[in-house]
């Protein structure tokens, strides 16, 4: 391990990915090379490479440290239980958005360039539909069956429509200037949710 990796606490393939990452946010697709790698992580020429030989080894590697990442920061482990009121999974559901928009932009960034080249890459496409369904589309399937709701993966699916629209226009969209508020988003959630649901009372609203 470098001194640069045990300084940051993290192990050389970290190093690496968590590289690969950066480079995707400022440079796009095409900078992403295994030499760039090694030069902007400080690593000796053919580091990268010996951890993974082909460009696909790297984007898979890479795929799965933001899914890594991004399961940190959105944190749906640590959402309260359905059981214990809807109104406790809407504000951990706003919390953890609004983290990601305001300090963890530059993740969305990379997730676009990964998703983007997985429509170039078939081989690419099926790593990267496994990974996010394990991380995440699975539970939140779970977390609206356990809401009550009749049809989960549905209204999962509605869930991640709405936060992926939100995600990319604070992102990369027109409301890149504009991030919502975590009350606002709080509100967003609360309709969103109440009215899949069809559960009375909508957080924030005159009739809650």
């Amino acid at each position: 391990m470098t001194a640069r990796a045990a300084a940051a606490g993290r192990s050389r393939p970290e190093l690496i990915t968590d590289t690969a990452l950066a480079l995707l946010v400022e440079r796009g697709m095409r900078g992403l090379t295994h030499r760039a790698v090694d030069e902007r992580a400080g690593l000796p020429q053919g580091s990268t490479s010996n951890y993974v030989r082909t460009r696909q080894a790297l984007l898979e590697a890479t795929v799965r440290r933001l899914a890594e990442r991004e399961a940190q920061v959105l944190a749906l482990d640590g959402v309260p239980a359905p059981s214990t009121g809807l109104d406790g999974v809407v504000g951990a559901l706003a919390a953890a958005l609004h983290r990601h928009l305001t300090h963890h932009r530059e993740l969305l960034v990379a997730r676009y360039e990964l998703g983007l080249e997985a429509t170039r890459r078939p081989e690419l496409r099926e790593f990267y539909d496994a990974t996010g369904r394990r991380r995440f589309r699975e539970p939140l399937n779970a977390l609206m069956a356990a809401a009550g709701s009749r049809e989960p993966e549905r209204h999962a699916l509605s869930l991640t429509a709405w936060c992926e629209g939100l995600m990319f226009s604070c992102a990369a969209g027109s409301y890149h200037s504009a991030v919502p508020g975590e009350e606002e988003l709080r509100r967003g959630f609360g309709e969103l949710l109440h009215g899949m649901l069809g559960t009375p009372g909508v957080p924030g609203t005159p009739d809650a």
